[in-house]
């Protein structure tokens, strides 16, 4: 019974010791930057960020599945898996449909350690009327600025 137990025993040490070993080769993803403030922008008119990345693993990177957190934005991604150490992009396009304040999440799935990634864009929207509206008068007693 001790031999059974011994062996068994052994079996799980050789199991996790080749698990943690594979997981070590994995693919890794990493940004140049995971923020990207476009500040305002007029309505109406789509802008564009490109993210960077890097595999920094040892094994291909494959990302399965890029999706953004409304319809408003459209991702753009490769398809075909990243070599390790190889760089490529992820491009996020807001439509700026609708004035105001907007901040949206980009989820990227992959078979990186982490396997989920968020990127954000963000800014505001500002209607074509409220660019064109007239600076608010100041207040009496207010400093004036040189």
């Amino acid at each position: 019974m001790k031999k059974i137990i011994l062996a068994f025993v052994i079996a799980i040490g050789f199991a996790n010791a080749g698990f943690s070993q594979a997981t070590t080769n994995q693919a890794d993803i990493s940004f140049t930057q995971s923020t990207f403030d476009f500040g305002v922008i007029p309505q109406g008119t789509p802008v564009t960020h490109v993210f960077s990345f890097k595999n920094t693993g040892k094994d291909p990177l494959v990302l399965s599945n890029v999706t953004a957190s409304c319809g408003c934005t459209t991702p753009e991604w490769p398809k075909e898996p990243v070599k390790p150490g190889a760089t490529a992009t992820i491009k996020a396009t807001y439509n700026a449909a609708s004035p105001g304040v907007f901040n949206k999440q980009i989820t990227i799935i992959s078979n990186a350690k982490n396997a989920q990634t968020i990127l954000t864009i963000k800014g505001e929207v500002k209607s074509a009327a409220a660019q064109n509206a007239a600076p608010a008068p100041a207040l009496p007693g207010a400093a004036k600025k040189n």
